[in-house]
């Protein structure tokens, strides 16, 4: 019997010195686990690792097979009568991903 206690005192020992203290702010994780899109883009990816990154399928706007440029429409919310959409155009060289833009522009609705 003495020997159960002095084990689950230990244990309790451990655990204690392993947890946060009281009261403390939980501890600070990473930046980038902290996005949405944890997923980031990088130089090199093909169109499908681009897309599952972006979590959308990519539209083919122009160039030669293995050089186009793609573009993925962002849509980022908005008021319930005007969505808001950012562009994102995606360059590919050799049919890995070299380059990418946001058109911040306006709307081309109200062009």
């Amino acid at each position: 019997m003495k020997r159960a206690m002095v084990v689950a005192g230990t244990m309790l020992l451990s655990m204690s010195a392993q947890a946060e203290p009281f009261g403390a702010p939980p501890a600070r994780q990473p930046f980038v686990t902290t996005l949405s899109n944890n997923t980031p883009l990088a130089f090199g990816m093909d169109a499908e690792q681009t897309s599952r990154a972006l979590g959308q399928t990519l539209q083919y706007v122009r160039g030669r097979p293995g050089n186009e440029i793609y573009l993925a429409l962002r849509n980022i919310g908005g008021s319930g009568l005007i969505p808001y959409r950012h562009r994102l155009f995606l360059q590919f060289r050799h049919g890995r991903l070299a380059g990418w833009k946001e058109d911040y522009g306006e709307n081309w609705m109200w062009e």
